[in-house]
């Protein structure tokens, strides 16, 4: 699941610590999300979602595998 976590952090001039520690979680947390490593949990997408003000469809994009 690709996800726009990053450019929306940057956007608004927030490190990786202060977004983390917003949301509970590790800065490395963070760093995997961006990356494409982890996919968050509903909670914390919702969390996420929140944070920024947006839905958890403006900044998760499912995309769905071609069978």
């Amino acid at each position: 699941m690709k996800n726009r976590l990053e450019e929306l952090r940057k956007e608004r001039g927030i490190r990786q610590e202060e977004l983390a520690a917003s949301l509970e979680v590790s800065r490395q947390t963070i760093g995997s999300l961006e990356n494409g490593r982890y996919n968050p949990s509903i909670l914390l997408a919702f969390k996420i979602a929140r944070y920024f003000g947006l839905a958890i469809e403006d900044i998760f994009i499912y995309e769905e595998e071609s069978k």
